[in-house]
């Protein structure tokens, strides 16, 4: 008996034992970005567990006292109201619900992903001046490709930032949708094909970190994982000069194109030089030089549109004056032909 006793006692204590092993990262990030999602987290959650405790404990505690063995309990059938009772039963969850719905607002202004960062830490601010890192991420099936306009190189499953320096994500897809997620450094972010999201973010620790994909996309979703390197900034240009002289040569707009085509598990590789308008045709969905970019279609569209109606609203635009030497001018022929002529 007292060895069964003991193995109970073990068995209760194993789940801990498998907890020791989980990395937290969510509750004790690197980044500030990342370190104020997680403390909102927690402000959350111990709001709510001022009413979820007492509720779950006086459950508890009625369930007991009027147990249909205790006859010392007070037996009040006649019993409907209490306004003290009402009172406390209704103010508590009010504020609670007052003072979650200040921080959700506070929070999502602050937080906002599209809105440029006012400080590295709680105790470090921004300074007018600072130039962010730019970094533009394409979701491939199933890879991530990164590209760095201003250091003119490119990446695929390997990402890298200087310490204490802000970084500006532009993030699209290349088919499906996608999700952007480092933990360490902020939270996830949709990539979507022919549209662009933004992330604005800072690495406050050196290390390594993992991002991976948060959102399914199909047979090789479970290997669309790379690593994070925050660097000091003499690492970080050390870095970039090890990609510049990486193997892989020239990322063109044909050499996309074959990047682009679904492969899983992919190792990382560096690009020395990359097509100075390859993420602009990606994200406009014209990589291929003989199809049309959105970008142009929306410029046709705003002008009035091709075809004949098209036509007659740009012929007939106001703005448009021949004999006025300084008018705008035309963009698109207007006259029209038939199939006879």
């Amino acid at each position: 008996m007292p060895t069964l006793l003991s193995l109970r006692r073990w068995l209760v204590l194993l789940p801990l034992a498998f907890l020791a092993g989980c990395n937290t990262v969510l509750m004790n990030p690197s980044g500030d970005i990342a370190n104020q999602q997680g403390r909102l987290i927690v402000v959350s959650t111990v709001l709510m567990l001022i009413i979820i405790i007492p509720v779950i404990g006086l459950t508890i505690f009625f369930a007991w006292r009027y147990r249909q063995s205790n006859k010392e309990a007070t037996y009040s059938p006649d019993w409907d109201h209490s306004t003290q009772l009402e009172l406390a039963i209704w103010a508590a969850p009010l504020l609670i619900i007052i003072a979650l719905g200040a921080i959700t607002w506070i929070s999502t202004h602050t937080l906002d992903p599209y809105r440029p960062l006012s400080r590295l830490d709680a105790k470090r601010q921004i300074s007018p001046e600072t130039k962010p890192l730019v970094v533009e991420v394409v979701a491939l099936d199933w890879k991530w490709l990164f590209i760095y306009p201003e250091q003119g190189i490119a990446t695929v499953n390997e990402l890298a930032a200087p310490v204490d320096v802000p970084i500006s994500f532009k993030i699209t897809a290349s088919s499906v949708m996608n999700s952007f997620f480092i933990p360490a450094l902020a939270g996830q972010i949709y990539a979507m094909p022919g549209m662009e999201t933004k992330l604005h973010a800072v690495i406050n620790k050196p290390g390594e970190f993992e991002g991976f994909s948060a959102n399914y996309s199909g047979a090789g979703f479970s290997g669309m994982r790379f690593k994070f390197h925050g660097l000091s900034s003499g690492d970080f240009d050390q870095w970039v000069a090890k990609v510049k002289a990486g193997k892989e040569g020239e990322l063109t707009r044909e050499g996309y194109t074959k990047l682009e085509v679904p492969s899983e598990r992919e190792p990382v590789r560096h690009y020395a030089t990359v097509d100075a308008d390859l993420y602009n045709a990606i994200l406009n969905r014209c990589v291929d030089r003989n199809k049309m970019c959105m970008s142009q279609m929306m410029a046709i569209d705003a002008d009035g549109g091709l075809g004949k109606p098209g036509a007659f609203n740009v012929a007939t635009m106001q703005s448009w004056q021949p004999d006025t030497l300084n008018s705008p001018k035309r963009k698109y022929v207007t006259a029209m032909c038939t199939t006879e002529e």
